[in-house]
Protein backbone atom coordinates (compact mmCIF):
# COMPACT_ATOMS: atom_id res chain seq x y z
CA UNK A 1 0.00 0.00 0.00
CA UNK A 2 1.33 3.36 -0.85
CA UNK A 3 1.66 5.87 1.71
CA UNK A 4 0.05 9.11 1.60
CA UNK A 5 2.30 11.96 0.35
CA UNK A 6 3.41 14.84 3.16
CA UNK A 7 1.89 18.05 1.04
CA UNK A 8 3.99 21.17 1.91
CA UNK A 9 1.73 24.44 1.42
CA UNK A 10 4.33 27.13 -0.09
CA UNK A 11 1.92 30.57 0.56
CA UNK A 12 3.46 33.58 -0.88
CA UNK A 13 2.90 37.39 -1.68
CA UNK A 14 4.30 38.90 -4.76
CA UNK A 15 3.58 42.13 -6.97
CA UNK A 16 6.85 42.27 -8.60
CA UNK A 17 7.79 38.08 -8.83
CA UNK A 18 10.87 38.30 -6.46
CA UNK A 19 8.47 36.48 -3.94
CA UNK A 20 7.35 34.25 -6.13
CA UNK A 21 10.63 33.29 -7.43
CA UNK A 22 11.92 33.00 -3.77
CA UNK A 23 8.92 30.64 -2.89
CA UNK A 24 9.55 28.55 -6.47
CA UNK A 25 13.16 27.68 -4.71
CA UNK A 26 11.97 26.69 -1.32
CA UNK A 27 9.33 24.10 -3.63
CA UNK A 28 12.35 22.92 -5.19
CA UNK A 29 13.79 22.03 -1.66
CA UNK A 30 11.10 20.41 -0.28
CA UNK A 31 10.38 18.42 -3.62
CA UNK A 32 14.21 17.09 -2.98
CA UNK A 33 12.95 15.36 -0.19
CA UNK A 34 11.41 11.70 -1.26
CA UNK A 35 7.37 11.57 -0.57
CA UNK A 36 7.00 15.55 -0.43
CA UNK A 37 5.27 17.44 -2.54
CA UNK A 38 5.16 21.63 -2.67
CA UNK A 39 1.50 23.18 -2.91
CA UNK A 40 2.17 26.48 -4.19
CA UNK A 41 -0.38 28.96 -3.21
CA UNK A 42 -0.87 33.01 -3.07
CA UNK A 43 -3.20 35.18 -1.75
CA UNK A 44 -4.81 38.20 -3.59
CA UNK A 45 -4.00 41.94 -3.63
CA UNK A 46 -6.24 43.99 -1.43
CA UNK A 47 -6.94 47.83 -1.61
CA UNK A 48 -6.88 50.56 0.78
CA UNK A 49 -10.39 51.37 -0.36
CA UNK A 50 -13.60 48.68 -0.09
CA UNK A 51 -13.69 47.53 -3.59
CA UNK A 52 -12.56 44.59 -5.51
CA UNK A 53 -9.57 44.89 -6.92
CA UNK A 54 -8.39 41.18 -8.16
CA UNK A 55 -10.05 38.31 -10.48
CA UNK A 56 -11.50 35.65 -8.69
CA UNK A 57 -8.79 33.50 -10.54
CA UNK A 58 -5.40 34.76 -11.16
CA UNK A 59 -4.05 35.65 -14.39
CA UNK A 60 -0.93 33.77 -13.98
CA UNK A 61 1.27 32.02 -11.22
CA UNK A 62 -0.22 29.95 -8.34
CA UNK A 63 -3.71 29.39 -7.65
CA UNK A 64 -5.20 31.77 -4.87
CA UNK A 65 -4.94 29.88 -1.27
CA UNK A 66 -8.25 28.21 0.33
CA UNK A 67 -8.71 27.54 3.94
CA UNK A 68 -9.02 23.83 2.53
CA UNK A 69 -5.10 23.59 1.71
CA UNK A 70 -4.03 24.81 5.22
CA UNK A 71 -6.00 22.10 6.80
CA UNK A 72 -4.93 19.35 4.49
CA UNK A 73 -0.84 20.55 4.32
CA UNK A 74 1.55 18.92 6.60
CA UNK A 75 3.57 22.02 7.00
CA UNK A 76 3.69 25.88 5.91
CA UNK A 77 6.62 28.25 3.99
CA UNK A 78 4.87 31.64 4.46
CA UNK A 79 6.45 34.36 2.50
CA UNK A 80 5.68 38.11 1.97
CA UNK A 81 7.51 41.56 0.67
CA UNK A 82 9.08 43.63 3.07
CA UNK A 83 6.44 46.72 3.96
CA UNK A 84 7.76 48.92 6.38
CA UNK A 85 9.44 46.02 7.99
CA UNK A 86 6.38 44.01 8.29
CA UNK A 87 4.66 42.04 5.86
CA UNK A 88 1.95 42.93 3.16
CA UNK A 89 -1.56 43.78 3.87
CA UNK A 90 -2.69 41.32 1.35
CA UNK A 91 -1.13 38.16 3.16
CA UNK A 92 -2.07 40.05 7.16
CA UNK A 93 -4.98 40.11 5.57
CA UNK A 94 -5.45 36.65 4.92
CA UNK A 95 -4.31 35.68 8.01
CA UNK A 96 -6.90 37.34 10.14
CA UNK A 97 -9.77 35.64 8.71
CA UNK A 98 -7.85 32.60 9.66
CA UNK A 99 -9.60 32.84 13.26
CA UNK A 100 -11.41 29.02 12.82
CA UNK A 101 -8.52 27.11 11.61
CA UNK A 102 -7.07 29.00 15.44
CA UNK A 103 -9.95 27.69 16.71
CA UNK A 104 -9.98 24.42 15.74
CA UNK A 105 -6.03 23.59 15.99
CA UNK A 106 -5.81 23.33 12.41
CA UNK A 107 -1.89 24.21 12.02
CA UNK A 108 -1.11 23.11 15.72
CA UNK A 109 2.18 21.17 15.35
CA UNK A 110 2.91 21.24 12.29
CA UNK A 111 6.20 22.76 10.90
CA UNK A 112 6.62 26.29 9.61
CA UNK A 113 9.07 28.45 8.12
CA UNK A 114 9.33 32.11 6.90
CA UNK A 115 10.48 33.91 3.47
CA UNK A 116 11.21 37.65 2.25
CA UNK A 117 12.20 40.09 -0.56
CA UNK A 118 13.04 43.64 0.28
CA UNK A 119 13.91 46.09 -2.58
CA UNK A 120 16.81 47.84 -0.51
CA UNK A 121 19.16 45.73 1.04
CA UNK A 122 18.36 46.75 4.70
CA UNK A 123 14.22 46.98 4.08
CA UNK A 124 13.65 45.24 7.28
CA UNK A 125 14.19 41.95 6.27
CA UNK A 126 14.36 39.80 9.56
CA UNK A 127 11.85 42.04 11.14
CA UNK A 128 9.47 41.16 8.43
CA UNK A 129 10.47 37.71 9.23
CA UNK A 130 10.15 37.46 12.68
CA UNK A 131 6.80 39.24 12.88
CA UNK A 132 5.59 36.74 10.22
CA UNK A 133 6.44 34.01 12.65
CA UNK A 134 4.12 35.77 15.61
CA UNK A 135 0.22 34.43 13.86
CA UNK A 136 2.08 30.85 12.72
CA UNK A 137 3.00 30.58 17.01
CA UNK A 138 -0.40 31.26 17.98
CA UNK A 139 -1.76 28.68 15.52
CA UNK A 140 0.45 25.84 17.73
CA UNK A 141 2.96 25.69 14.61
CA UNK A 142 6.62 24.55 15.28
CA UNK A 143 8.89 27.66 13.63
CA UNK A 144 12.33 26.69 11.85
CA UNK A 145 14.92 28.66 11.03
CA UNK A 146 18.21 28.27 8.39
CA UNK A 147 21.07 26.75 10.85
CA UNK A 148 24.66 27.97 10.31
CA UNK A 149 25.63 24.54 9.00
CA UNK A 150 24.25 26.38 5.82
CA UNK A 151 27.73 27.74 4.49
CA UNK A 152 25.94 30.57 2.20
CA UNK A 153 24.72 32.26 5.48
CA UNK A 154 28.43 33.37 5.99
CA UNK A 155 29.23 34.24 2.29
CA UNK A 156 25.69 36.18 1.04
CA UNK A 157 25.73 39.44 0.35
CA UNK A 158 22.03 39.51 -1.09
CA UNK A 159 19.63 38.17 1.88
CA UNK A 160 19.75 35.04 3.96
CA UNK A 161 19.22 35.51 7.93
CA UNK A 162 18.79 32.41 10.17
CA UNK A 163 15.59 33.12 10.38
CA UNK A 164 14.48 32.15 7.04
CA UNK A 165 15.57 33.02 3.43
CA UNK A 166 15.66 36.24 2.16
CA UNK A 167 15.99 38.17 -1.22
CA UNK A 168 17.33 41.46 -2.31
CA UNK A 169 15.19 42.50 -4.81
CA UNK A 170 16.21 45.96 -5.79
CA UNK A 171 13.76 49.13 -6.16
CA UNK A 172 12.77 47.73 -9.13
CA UNK A 173 11.88 44.20 -8.11
CA UNK A 174 14.30 42.92 -10.87
CA UNK A 175 17.23 41.43 -9.76
CA UNK A 176 18.00 37.92 -9.74
CA UNK A 177 18.07 35.47 -7.10
CA UNK A 178 22.12 35.11 -6.19
CA UNK A 179 23.62 31.53 -5.83
CA UNK A 180 23.95 31.93 -2.03
CA UNK A 181 20.19 33.66 -1.99
CA UNK A 182 18.63 29.93 -3.71
CA UNK A 183 21.03 27.45 -1.67
CA UNK A 184 19.27 29.14 1.04
CA UNK A 185 15.90 29.15 0.00
CA UNK A 186 16.15 25.26 -1.25
CA UNK A 187 17.78 24.17 1.95
CA UNK A 188 15.00 25.71 4.04
CA UNK A 189 12.26 23.96 1.75
CA UNK A 190 14.52 20.86 1.89
CA UNK A 191 14.79 21.19 6.30
CA UNK A 192 11.35 21.49 6.51
CA UNK A 193 10.11 18.98 4.32
CA UNK A 194 12.30 16.81 6.49
CA UNK A 195 10.81 18.00 9.47
CA UNK A 196 7.83 16.94 7.82
CA UNK A 197 8.90 13.27 7.18
CA UNK A 198 9.94 13.04 10.82
CA UNK A 199 6.71 14.15 12.33
CA UNK A 200 4.72 12.07 10.34
CA UNK A 201 7.18 9.18 11.40
CA UNK A 202 6.15 9.67 15.34
CA UNK A 203 2.49 9.70 14.51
Amino acid sequence: MSQIPITLLVLYYSRNGATRRLAEMIAQGIESIPGCTARLRTVPAVSTVTEATEADIPTEGAPYVEHSDLAECDGLALGSPTRFGNMAAAMKYFLDGTSTQWLSGTLEGKPACVFTSTGSLHGGQESTLLTMMLPLLHHGMLILGLPYSNPALMTTSTGGSPYGATHWSGLAGNKVLSDETSQLAIALGARLASHAVKLRAKS
